[in-house]
């Protein structure tokens, strides 16, 4: 890596009178195949690198970044941003970022197979050894990694750098049959090496959901009329915290700052405090979990990552900041601060977020409903631009009679307001289970890794259709 061409764009920004910078200094190699109805569909091979900067100059914020690495054409753009910077300083609002601790950190996320040393012939034979055991009748299936090096500095004195790998595994699997068709896809994801493949089970997992997805698309019934208690299951929680939970506790949409691009938030300033959901109900977002697909120790901020509990007993708790939104606040930065390129500026994101478990057995909170639906997994879902209405279609689900389930259920749909949601909640597992997921969000987009997650969880006097 060229981290002097990083250390040099930051000692020249000070020589030109930035009152801040910092640069993001980005290697990364990456490769990815799919495969669709058996055969290589395509594949693609990257090796890239580039320098992020962003400064502060007379109040106002600047950004360039540069994927040729000489000392001279840095220069040139920084010179280029320099001067579009102070010309749009009278029009622009002061930016001030939060007061953080110096950091200086080295880390590397260890692997037993290294994404590096798989020869793209075993990465393929994965793809087809899978297809060829589970034989679906359309299946479409995508495998990739990446090694991302990354070296941070900005005025302050802060220097971290780290190797993460990623690695992602997602399939598209078509049924049909008697005139009706069902579909299922999901996604598996890690910041581990290739020693993860094995630990997925793919082979067994998969042929499991085909199973099922069969007897659910030809003998499932109709959803039962009017109200019932519904369990979701670890997936649909996942789900449902990160659009509901989640993405609304970004302090930049609080802000209005993603108003034009992913949306706002129902959720305001003041709303701090305020109960939104049942005292059960605990949310958390946490990139320190390791081996979770949005794992990281510091955010591209150069602040170091913690835990967050974004709703505490059903309280509205805690924000996701960046060090810009943590500012207007009056409050620390708390880590979350993301971007997917060297090319793009960081912004408020997730990481690994979920509802925490509980003290109760899956079992228990189904014995105590006389009439219900458990919705075991999901096959699509929308949510409105304030993360307020949301609507989550179950893919596998059952109905509960007196205790037990009983005969499968074809596609309930979940359609509730946000704090309707969380309200609704009375019980919670303490099956926690994770799930790997690409977030998007920005513009241009920013997909980055994350992870959803939780137990299952118990809705009374819900109406499903």
């Amino acid at each position: 890596m060229h981290k002097e061409l990083a250390d040099f764009s930051i000692k020249y920004l000070q020589k030109k009178g930035a009152d801040y910078a910092e640069a993001r200094l980005e290697s990364r190699s990456s490769n990815s195949f799919m495969l669709k109805d058996g055969n290589l569909d395509a594949s693609s091979f990257d090796n890239s690198a580039g320098l992020g900067i962003r400064f502060s100059i007379n109040n106002s914020l600047g950004f360039m970044a540069a994927n040729q690495l000489s000392k001279d054409h840095i220069k040139k753009q920084l010179d280029k941003a320099i001067r579009l910077t102070k010309r749009s300083s009278k029009l622009a609002e002061k930016v001030e970022f939060s007061q953080e601790q110096i950091q200086k950190k080295s880390y590397k996320v260890k692997q037993i197979k290294d994404v590096r040393e798989i020869s793209p012939e075993e990465k393929i034979k994965i793809l087809t050894d899978l297809d060829k055991s589970i034989n679906p009748q359309h299946g479409y299936y995508s495998l990739s990694d990446k090694l991302v090096k990354k070296y941070y500095i900005n005025t302050e004195g802060s220097r971290i750098y780290s190797e993460i790998p990623t690695i992602n595994f997602f399939y598209l699997i078509t049924l049909i049959e008697s005139n009706k068709s069902i579909q299922r896809m999901h996604q598996y994801g890690t910041s581990t090496g290739y020693e993860a493949i094995k630990k997925w089970e793919l082979e067994k997992n998969i042929g499991e959901e085909i199973a099922t997805l069969r007897t659910n698309m030809i003998k499932g019934i109709k959803v039962p009329k009017g109200k019932v208690d519904v369990i979701c299951a670890p997936e649909v929680t996942g789900i449902a915290t990160h659009e509901s939970c989640g993405h609304p506790y970004e302090a930049d949409r609080i802000f209005g700052r993603e108003s034009a691009q992913a949306g706002e938030s129902f959720v305001t300033q003041d709303m701090l405090g305020h109960k939104i959901g049942n005292e059960n109900v605990t949310v958390i977002d946490d990139p320190t979990l390791k081996g979770k697909y949005g794992f990281y120790l510091y955010d591209d901020e150069g602040v170091k990552a913690r835990k967050k509990v974004l709703m505490k007993n059903g309280i509205i708790n805690e924000f996701l900041h960046n060090r810009d939104t943590a500012s207007q606040l009056g409050v620390k930065s708390n880590g979350s601060a993301r971007a997917n390129h060297f090319s793009v500026e960081p912004i408020v994101r997730m990481s690994n977020t979920y509802i925490e478990k509980g003290d109760l057995k899956e079992e228990e909170l189904i014995k105590d409903i006389k009439k219900g639906v458990y919705i075991k997994n999901f096959m699509e879902w929308n949510i409105d631009d304030k993360r307020y209405q949301q609507k989550y279609v179950g893919n596998e689900a059952y109905l509960i009679e007196k205790g037990e389930l009983t005969k499968p259920v074809r596609s309930p749909i979940l359609e509730i307001t946000t704090p309707a949601f969380w309200s609704a909640i009375d019980g919670v597992a303490d099956n926690l289970k994770f799930f790997a997921a690409t977030c998007g969000k920005g513009e241009p987009m920013q997909g980055i890794p994350v992870t959803t997650g939780g137990p299952s969880i118990r809705l009374r006097g819900i109406k499903l259709r």
